[in-house]
């Protein structure tokens, strides 16, 4: 199905056609230089109109392996083509005016009919142009402008002709030939105008006001800390924007992602047609807290750590001293030695970040992601299970434990279970107890490897 722009072209071909035959032919009947101007004028408005059909068929097609940016700069160049015809046909236009003028030619034969054709003509270019104008700015199409641009011109045109009949009726012989000339004019200034926008494209200027509304609209997403920077350029009827958005680095991967997604539709909405390329630029922001610029100093190495802990130690001679442990997850099968240098590269890393920091390591086998297991009997379960209600009991607190599982995998038993305890403890309190009762299960079994609890508030 043909788009808009194609449909308001296809039409305009055929208006083109008609009025440039009409203009032509009463032109030459009564001899008037003029209106052949005016028709000759038209005659390259329709062949504008054609090359404006053809382009626009182009320049809707999608983007494709040797155009990424789509195919909308086909549209520029075509309105520079347009442009440069109409400086011909003005240069020829002031030519035979001028030839005229200094051999003294014969007036036109002035009848009713060339005025009737130019009324119509200036109702026919009316509607064209509005209609054409409106196409262009809903599809942001420059070649659609550029031709109604040239109705405008056409409107203004027979404008002149009409006045410079009425003068060489009125006894000025050289009116028609003045009327030709203030055409060329006009057609000159609105040429030079549409020439400026579409060479400001090509050049990619940024469009007037579009990187302040698309910066805002950016900024507006929640997540986004700044702009580093932002550039704008327009290939047809959309906006390319190319931004680098300063993030928090201590968010993840998929948040940041989330944050991409929503800065584009915020652009789409205030642009209608936009592109936009995010660059995350991660920085450091003055509310990181300690424990996170480790966590992003290990992260960033590719290591797992976890149980960060963090201490004040006060003062010393260097000033205030902070004392951080952490847990640090390396491959079961790594020899001692190996490991040892990936911990001392993470400690020398966090030093190089943070002063006066005193750090302990503890290294720990790293979890196989898919271990082997299998269910436990349903009597290791049983006892397993009343082992830690009995043990709950004895240390109190942790109450009703209940949806026990026991897997048997190659290094050993891994339980899991859920408890109960008061809505108000804190979770301190309820980490403490828990980690009793793993304890305790541990020394009763020693052939379990991990206990995994989850406690619940009480219904």
């Amino acid at each position: 199905m043909a788009s808009e722009k194609q449909r308001v072209a296809a039409i305009s071909i055929v208006a083109s056609g008609t009025m440039a035959a009409l203009k032509l032919i009463v032109g030459v009947a009564i001899g008037s230089v003029a209106l052949i101007s005016e028709a000759l004028h038209s005659v390259v408005d329709l062949g504008a109109t054609i090359i404006t059909w053809i382009i626009v068929n182009i320049s809707d097609q999608p983007a494709d392996d040797e155009h990424h940016y789509g195919h909308g700069k086909f549209e520029s160049l075509s309105a520079l083509g347009i442009v440069a015809l109409l400086y011909i046909l003005a240069g020829g236009i002031v030519v035979e005016a001028y030839s005229r003028l200094r051999e003294g030619a014969p007036p036109p034969l002035i009848t009713p009919l060339p005025f009737v054709v130019l009324i119509v003509d200036i109702a026919v270019n009316l509607w064209r142009a509005r209609a054409l104008h409106q196409t262009a700015r809903d599809t942001h199409s420059q070649a659609l402008e550029a031709d109604a641009l040239h109705f405008a011109t056409d409107v203004m045109g027979a404008g002149a002709v009409m006045a410079g009949l009425l003068l060489t009726a009125a006894g000025l012989w050289w009116g028609d030939s003045a009327a030709a000339i203030g055409v060329a004019i006009v057609i000159s200034l609105l040429g030079l105008r549409l020439a400026r926008s579409t060479i400001e494209t090509l050049l990619d200027r940024a469009p007037e006001g579009v990187a302040e509304r698309a910066e805002a609209a950016i900024r507006s997403v929640a997540g986004v800390v700044g702009i580093e920077r932002i550039r704008v350029r327009m290939v047809g009827a959309t906006h390319f924007v190319d931004a680098a958005v300063k993030v928090p680095r201590t968010y993840p991967i998929d948040r940041i992602d989330e944050i991409k997604r929503r800065a584009a539709a915020a652009v789409t909405s205030a642009l209608d047609d936009a592109d936009l390329t995010f660059t995350a630029v991660p920085i450091t922001l003055d509310n990181e807290s300690v424990r996170e610029r480790i966590m992003v100093i290990a992260r960033n190495a590719g290591l797992a750590i976890h149980h960060v802990t963090v201490h004040d130690i006060g003062p010393d001679k260097a000033g205030s001293k902070l004392a951080v442990s952490i847990d640090l997850e390396i491959d079961a099968e790594m020899p001692l030695a190996e490991a040892h240098d990936v911990a001392h590269r993470l400690e020398g890393a966090i030093k190089n970040e943070i002063e006066h920091v005193e750090i302990d390591t503890h290294i720990e086998p790293l979890e196989p992601e898919l271990p082997h297991g299998t269910d436990a009997s349903p009597q290791r379960i049983e006892a397993i299970g009343q082992a830690l209600s009995r043990i709950a009991a004895e240390f109190g607190l942790m109450h009703d434990v209940h949806n026990v599982r026991v897997r048997e995998t190659d290094g050993g038993e891994i339980v899991n279970f859920h408890c109960r305890a008061r809505p108000t403890m804190k979770v301190i309190e309820v980490h403490t107890c828990v980690d009793n009762i793993e304890r305790a299960l541990r020394r009763e079994f020693p052939s379990v490897r991990r206990v995994v609890s989850h406690a619940e508030p009480d219904r």
